[in-house]
């Protein structure tokens, strides 16, 4: 069993674990409680009431948080002609066709997020092994295959802060919401924009309770189990 360190053990004298804590007050304990010595993400854990092995309940979505992550995210979009040139006015970080694609066979990854355009992704298609493993590959389900008239909003909206998110196969929905130096408004905007999109995204053989229980933590902190009618009340 894996032996905690102790500075980890004092911030659970503090925690009651039996409790369910309202989201305000989770975030409000995550800060106190932090000892890492770097600024922490802050992230949010949700157990499904679905079954990942069945297609008609697979749970995938986007959640735009409205205060970022607070990070900058390099965006990279795949496209040519006019496409490009329309990403770049975006403000895009990098943009191309074939050499972009070479590029990343020779093992440059230095991006956050990977938008094309539809007419790229037969020559996107081979980057698969590559990009999938990492959750960088661009899917129409996830909003990263965007027309040429969309892709300045799609990079707008990866820069701000734009999280994928999907079911695991343990049933469970693991997201970051901010980092642990921000305001608590800014990370209960950001909570409230990931509660509504998971609940948006409820697949339609979905049966009986959809989210079972919710927690909250800092990468380095305890995890604390909030309260499921005051978490669920920000998707209203």
């Amino acid at each position: 069993m894996r032996r905690r360190g102790k500075k980890y053990q004092e911030t659970t004298k503090v925690i009651d674990k039996s409790r369910l804590y309202s989201p305000e007050e989770a975030i409000g304990l995550a800060k106190n409680a932090s000892f890492a010595r770097f600024d922490e993400t802050v992230e949010l854990h949700l157990r499904m009431g679905v079954n990942p092995r069945s297609a008609d309940q697979q749970v995938r979505g986007v959640a735009l948080l409205p205060y970022g992550l607070g990070k900058k995210v390099r965006v990279l979009v795949f496209a040519q002609g006019e496409a490009m040139r329309m990403a770049e006015e975006a403000g895009v970080d990098y943009a191309g066709g074939d050499e972009l694609i070479k590029r990343i066979e020779d093992g440059w990854l230095e991006f956050d997020v990977a938008l094309a355009v539809p007419d790229m992704m037969p020559k996107v298609a081979k980057l698969g092994k590559v990009l999938g493993r990492r959750g960088l590959m661009p899917n129409p389900k996830s909003g990263t295959v965007v027309s040429a008239q969309d892709l300045a909003r799609a990079v707008n909206e990866a820069h701000q802060g734009r999280v994928e998110f999907r079911l695991d196969r343990t049933a469970i929905i693991h997201l970051p919401i901010g980092k642990l130096n921000f305001d608590n408004e800014k990370l209960m905007g950001n909570l409230s924009a990931v509660i509504e999109a998971v609940v948006k995204a409820k697949p339609s053989g979905a049966k009986g309770q959809y989210i079972r229980s919710i927690s909250l933590s800092s990468t380095m902190g305890v995890g604390l189990k909030l309260d499921l009618k005051a978490a669920l009340a920000l998707a209203a």
